[in-house]
């Protein structure tokens, strides 16, 4: 980065460290929380030990008083949520891309517009299996 690029580009991510709470605050206030996945994507290894490398955008992550969990994770090439017990009602959305769910022991394919909606007390698991990354929405109520 070029020094006179570097000068505008800490000003500017002050302005916004600062900016930032004082928004998230007020929307709060006015009843609603606005996000976008940008501000808030991270990468992570796939959860419950999935492994390989995943993106993470978890919405609302900062709204304590709310019970809702919502999700939008991409499985790059190799990604997995591992397999695990779910102790609540979880729906995943598969926005695009190939992948193999295991529910409670059984393997279907799942790819773009599929909705699966697990019950309390099963098991399952996502596996990215395409040449594109597969790209899911995850929501539960938090416990």
């Amino acid at each position: 980065m070029k020094k006179r690029s570097l000068l505008l580009f800490i000003p500017v991510c002050i302005v916004l460290a600062l900016f930032i709470p004082s928004l998230f605050a007020r929307q709060q206030q006015e009843g609603y929380i606005l996000e976008h996945e940008a501000a808030i994507a991270k990468t992570e290894t796939g959860p419950h030990k999935g492994g390989g490398t995943t993106t993470a955008h978890k919405f609302f992550d900062k709204a304590t008083d709310s019970k809702l969990q919502f999700t939008k994770r991409i499985l790059h090439p190799g990604a997995a949520i591992g397999y695990h017990l779910q102790k609540e009602e979880e729906i995943y959305y598969i926005v695009s891309g190939d992948g193999e769910m295991m529910m409670n022991g059984k393997i279907f394919i799942v790819s773009g517009g599929d909705a699966i909606l697990t019950h309390a007390g099963s098991s399952h698991g996502l596996k990215q299996t395409g040449k594109d990354n597969l790209v899911v929405i995850i929501n539960y109520e938090k416990k």
